[in-house]
């Protein structure tokens, strides 16, 4: 492609060539007379052809001006043609909601087909990832965070807290598991959390609030584990009868619900909050603020 000259200098002679008048030119394009003429010459250098005549007065079209004329006209329509198709299909353009990956497989998904058949026109893209997702610079719509304070970066709405309990397998409760005192022939299993944490809702932690309420409640050291990475995979685990979890109500509701697992003992942890986080002014904000107000209903 040859070079161009600056859009500006075109726009300056389309509007001066429509109008064949500097100052009305000026008052379209929003600028100064003298800036419009100041254009039209750095084009006519960039041409080096005259391109209006301008006296006598009123100002006509050179030969040279009445050749660039139409394609310079049908140039900004095919611009306005493209842009406006662009506009179209970026309305279709699914919402992009991101979320833990637990809490998008455990709790969105599940809720999604409600959304669908209220709204069949608005699409979704899911995009599961323990990764913070930068709503400002695009990578997503809008974002369900998982935090004890409303995240700063955006316009912040509560959705739902959660609360962790032990759980296991009916069948663990059925063999015997009656006090924390018996937790020391079985098995716990953990989920990771970031060590700068210190109010994660851990096994230690639990161990030592459990402490405060029961008798002969055994230390960490003295038990079997099995950890993993991934909370989806400790919830597997648990379920399968592997040992016994500390999870987010939210997350096993499903199981809880279906008796496939239960609450191992009467003492939980607080959770954390998941907010709805969206930047201000979003293009689509209706469509986001109809999105956000059907998942506080949900919730």
């Amino acid at each position: 492609m040859g070079k161009l000259p600056p859009l500006t200098e075109l726009r300056a002679f389309d509007a001066t060539a429509r109008h064949l008048s500097f100052k009305k030119a000026a008052a379209e394009l929003g600028v100064t007379p003298t800036a419009v003429s100041h254009q039209i010459r750095l084009l006519e250098q960039y041409c080096g052809r005259k391109l209006f005549r301008r006296r006598p007065r009123p100002i006509t079209l050179t030969e040279a001006g009445n050749r660039l004329l139409p394609v310079i006209r049908d140039g900004f329509e095919a611009f306005a043609t493209a842009i406006a198709a662009v506009k179209r299909d970026s309305s279709k353009q699914p919402i992009r909601v991101t979320t833990t990956n637990a809490f998008a497989s455990r709790w969105l998904v599940p809720r999604l087909p409600q959304w669908r058949k209220i709204r069949p026109d608005a699409p979704l893209d899911v995009i599961g990832t323990d990764s913070v997702l930068d709503l400002k610079g695009g990578d997503a719509d809008i974002a369900i965070r998982y935090a004890r304070t409303p995240p700063a970066n955006g316009i912040a709405s509560d959705l739902v807290k959660d609360a962790f309990w032990p759980v296991c397998s009916p069948k663990l409760v059925a063999a015997g598991l009656k006090t924390p005192a018996d937790l020391r022939r079985h098995v716990l299993v953990h989920c990771y959390w970031p060590p700068s944490d210190p109010d994660a809702p851990t096994w230690e932690r639990w161990l030592a609030a459990a402490r405060r309420r029961w008798r002969d409640v055994p230390d960490l050291k003295d038990m079997e584990h099995l950890s993993f990475r991934e909370e989806l995979h400790a919830i597997e685990a648990v379920t399968a009868g592997q040992g016994i979890g500390l999870f987010s109500d939210l997350l096993v509701a499903p199981e809880l619900k279906a008796r496939t697992l239960v609450k191992a003992f009467p003492m939980s942890l607080p959770g954390y909050h998941f907010y709805l986080v969206r930047r201000p002014q979003h293009r689509r904000e209706k469509l986001i603020d109809a999105f956000s107000a059907w998942l506080q209903s949900v919730a």
